[in-house]
């Protein structure tokens, strides 16, 4: 049931999202030989390249404070490029997106706050008649730089590099009604669960059979994608993935879904907002129900994360 609802939660977002661009578009359409034109019919051809580093640090520090409290010092980094490929009737996106996070509270030993390593690569062609609808096919890469553990006295792993790693490879229609939205539907898709650490393989983790490397699963794939500038200096980058496994339980939809709003002060300093929502019928996670101190239910969970930067970063 809270899949469903996640799925129809993230359709009206996406419906929302094409009517605020549309309506933007309209504003922004001129008059030229007496025929409509808008900024994205005058799309340049050819490589638009972009890319963003940003570095981050925070600090809190407390000494004989009677409102209690824990000092704390972070910080996180991230870099993110994007090489976007257009000329004629061929597209070719390509997004790589780096972060890492490091904590530490009352001198304590640092762990990791952010951690994550994503590949993207679309590639289309437009079909004969329509400049919007594209076919072709996707690779999506995912997985973390850094050993996580369950608890803050790192006990319990429960990643690492390559564990889990996610391999996403689809062929299918791509949408571009605009050249900042566009929906990638493949009812033909592959996803692979990479899980290389002997521990956690041995464990079964992350849907893997015990003492396996990988899981194979075939099913269909939506993806949704949005990424333009809302106003003067604030740009917004959301991307939504709905998988369903034909082979198992297709019924339990996977979501992935990242947004990045990015607010920038000045040439150098910027505030961004990154949000990550995860259901994967296949990943349990044991939580404390009754509030005892230990794990008594296990089970699917909707992961979370939030995170908040205000720092230094370069744009190129």
């Amino acid at each position: 049931m809270k899949t469903k609802v996640l799925f129809l939660v993230a359709i009206l977002v996406g419906s929302s999202t094409v009517m605020a661009q549309q309506t933007s578009d309209e504003a922004t359409k001129e008059v030229t030989d007496g025929v409509l034109a808008t900024a994205d019919d005058e799309a340049k051809e050819g490589w638009t390249k972009k890319g963003v580093l940003g570095l981050n640090m925070g600090q809190v520090a407390l000494s004989n404070w009677q409102g209690g409290g824990q000092s704390s010092i972070s910080g996180t980094s991230l870099l993110s490029l994007s090489r976007n490929y257009k000329k004629g009737k061929t597209a070719w996106d390509n997004s790589l997106d780096l972060a890492y996070g490091l904590l530490s509270q009352d001198n304590g030993p640092f762990i990791k706050s952010d951690d994550r390593i994503e590949l993207n690569s679309k590639y289309g062609r437009q079909f004969k008649n329509n400049d919007k609808l594209y076919y072709g096919g996707l690779v999506n890469f995912r997985s973390q730089f850094a050993p996580g553990f369950a608890t803050v006295a790192q006990q319990d792993l429960i990643s690492r590099i390559m564990s889990p790693a996610y391999i996403t490879a689809a062929i299918g229609v791509d949408y571009k009604p605009t050249n900042a939205l566009s929906f990638f539907f493949a009812p033909v898709s592959y996803r692979g669960t990479v899980v290389l650490d002997p521990a956690l393989n041995a464990l079964g983790a992350y849907g893997v059979t015990a003492n396996e490397n990988i899981r194979h699963e075939m099913g269909g794939l939506v993806m949704i994608k949005f990424q333009d500038d809302l106003m003067e200096n604030i740009n917004l980058k959301t991307q939504a993935t709905f998988f369903s496994n034909y082979l198992d339980r297709p019924e339990n939809i996977d979501v992935l879904w990242d947004l990045l709003l990015t607010m920038k002060v000045n040439k150098y300093i910027n505030a961004s907002i990154g949000t990550t929502l995860i259901y994967d019928h296949d990943i349990n996670i044991a939580t404390d129900d009754n509030n005892d101190g230990l794990f008594d239910v296990t089970g699917p969970k909707i992961q979370f994360k939030e995170v908040l930067n205000v720092g230094f970063s370069y744009t190129f």
